[in-house]
């Protein structure tokens, strides 16, 4: 099995037990003071594992481009922290993060514009799989 899939797998895994000890901790805080102190705890555990791994030796290699893109990102992942954090202190873990999944629709889509990733037939599969999963969870 290649590298990658192994890291995904194990992505996967932390990713589904995030969001249900989160819910236990959303028992007395809003969910905005929850995703605060949660990306606290993501900031100091991805730097010290930046420093642990020395990846800290590639700063200088950061371009003005590499620094903004990644701030894009910071800021769209804050945006969908917040909505996902209000989601799960008042709906259902499981039905929000089903949804939050639905990400990957979007994600094949703009990979397919702007990376120029190829669009298969097993990933248009894949993809209205979870479009019906979400649909089914979502309706009423």
């Amino acid at each position: 099995m290649p590298t990658w899939i192994s890291y995904a797998l194990i992505s996967m895994f932390f990713a589904g037990l995030t969001s249900v000890i989160a819910k236990f901790g959303l028992k007395n805080v809003s969910g905005d003071l929850a995703v605060a102190i949660r990306t606290t705890a993501v900031f100091v555990f991805v730097w010290l594992n930046a420093l642990a791994f020395r990846h800290t030796q590639h700063l200088p290699n950061f371009t003005k481009k590499d620094l903004l893109f990644l701030s894009l990102s910071g800021l769209t992942t804050t945006i969908s922290w917040i909505f996902y954090y209000r989601a799960i202190k008042i709906g259902d873990v499981s039905v929000v993060a089903s949804i939050d999944k639905g990400s990957l629709i979007i994600t094949i889509l703009l990979a397919f514009l702007f990376l120029k990733e190829p669009i298969t037939p097993k990933l248009l599969i894949g993809a209205g799989f979870i479009l019906i999963g979400m649909i089914v969870l979502i309706w009423k």
